[in-house]
């Protein structure tokens, strides 16, 4: 229905895909709305009386993005326009001539969302959303939803939809768009110059960071490369109110690859044991867990598995975060808390406003199994103190101070003429 000269890579990517939920993030005028709409108007042509609804945080913002990218579909496009007869201004729903419906809608809150059921969704920008509309909306949707946004900042998607099995994510930026104005590009690319921050959202579609987070040098990978070398596994214990907390960290050329384990409270040493064996874990892999815990420690090492203590020494927080900050992290799709963690874990910051040198004590059930393995299995030996370039030089208790100075230097040059 498009040709090559009028659908970009991402109209393929999304036609495509096979997931129930394709998530695309972008940076701007990447082209993901205009593909996205390609796309369900090729749906709605050939497959009769399906229900197709398009929903933004509100009219106006649907009037300047999707239903402005649908209506000139609909204008461009002779094979479109044939399929189509009738378009309702005013309830702005396309009739399709196989009785298909497109549908443009906002709603007020998660309960006007459930009225109405669908074949397939489109939440355009979605972070204009609440999570909860969300939900009753995905599950009056029977066959597919598509999602898109510009990534600002992390949100509902990335907390509860990328990394599941059914969820593929699309990362696009406006060099994906092959119709964009050179000028465009230029202008996009000056930002880097500006605000790198900025930078990364809109010219590369990278997902936006929280101001003040500790750890900001990680990036999402598919898996865990095939010949990573397995270095350790961390572990810390929870139970009621906290969650027991389990990663395992690789590392290839430099870089450490890390994969989250387990994420849930209630779990017994005996629990833990089985749910790593579920998991293919090797007993004989090193875990490195929390010191406070020596009796769970104990227990899973009468279980069978290579488990000790993390030796923390002074200032060992700060020496682990450190020791953190000198590796690039890649972390899998599939650590949906671990990434949520890193999303949130920030340094503490005094009633004047001043931030302390200690991080926020509350979403770090991964992040310290994380810091117990660069401890113990990253750590970086100490240099020792500096020692004095000068010679040294016995000084007689009648000496002065600066007599001894010059006595040293003249020692020294004796040194090198010695040489």
């Amino acid at each position: 229905m498009f040709t090559a000269n009028q659908a970009s890579i991402l109209f393929k990517e999304n036609y495509h895909a096979e997931a129930h939920v394709v998530v695309n993030q972008g940076g701007t005028s990447s082209g993901k709305t205009f593909a996205i709409m390609q796309v369900l108007f090729c749906i709605a042509c050939a497959n009769a009386g399906q229900v197709i609804t398009i929903v933004g945080q509100d009219i106006p913002n649907l009037k300047a993005g999707a239903l402005r990218d649908a209506l000139k579909i609909y204008a461009d496009s002779e094979q479109v326009a044939g399929c189509i007869t009738s378009y309702n201004k005013t309830e702005r729903v396309f009739v399709f001539g196989n009785g298909t419906i497109m549908e443009f809608k906002s709603y007020d809150d998660a309960q006007d969302a459930k009225s109405g059921k669908r074949d397939y969704l489109f939440v355009n920008e979605a972070n204009g959303i609440d999570y909860y509309m969300y939900i009753e909306l995905a599950l009056r949707t029977r066959k597919k939803i598509y999602i898109d946004y510009n990534p600002n900042s992390a949100f509902w998607v990335h907390d509860h939809l990328i990394g599941r099995s059914n969820t593929q994510l699309i990362i696009s930026d406006h060099r994906h768009n092959p119709f964009l104005a050179e000028s465009m590009r230029d202008k996009i690319e000056s930002l880097k110059a500006v605000d790198l921050e900025q930078w990364k959202v809109y010219a590369r579609g990278i997902t936006g960071k929280i101001t003040g987070l500790i750890l900001n040098n990680w990036h999402l990978c598919d898996t865990i490369p095939p010949h990573a070398k397995l270095i350790g596994i961390g572990l810390d214990f929870g139970f009621t109110n906290d969650q027991t907390g389990c990663i395992e960290v690789y590392k290839q050329n430099g870089e450490l690859w890390i994969n989250e384990l387990l994420y849930e409270t209630g779990l017994t040493n005996p629990d833990i044991s089985k749910r790593l064996i579920n998991m293919g874990v090797s007993k004989r892999a090193g875990i490195v867990a929390d010191s406070a815990e020596p009796k769970s420690i104990e227990e899973l090492r009468r279980l069978g598995w290579r488990i000790t203590g993390v030796k923390k020494g002074a200032d060992s927080v700060k020496n682990s975060i450190d020791i953190l900050k000198r590796y690039k992290l890649n972390i899998t799709l599939n650590s949906l808390n671990l990434r949520n963690e890193l999303g949130r874990y920030k340094w503490r910051v005094d009633r004047a406003g001043r931030t302390l040198n200690e991080p926020v004590d509350r979403w770090d059930h991964l992040i310290d199994p994380l810091r117990y393995v660069a401890l113990n299995k990253l750590k970086i030996g100490n240099l020792g103190k500096p020692k004095s370039w000068f010679p040294y030089a016995p000084r007689s208790p009648e000496a002065g101070v600066l007599e001894g100075m010059m006595n040293g230097l003249k020692f020294g040059r004796q040194l090198e003429k010695m040489k």
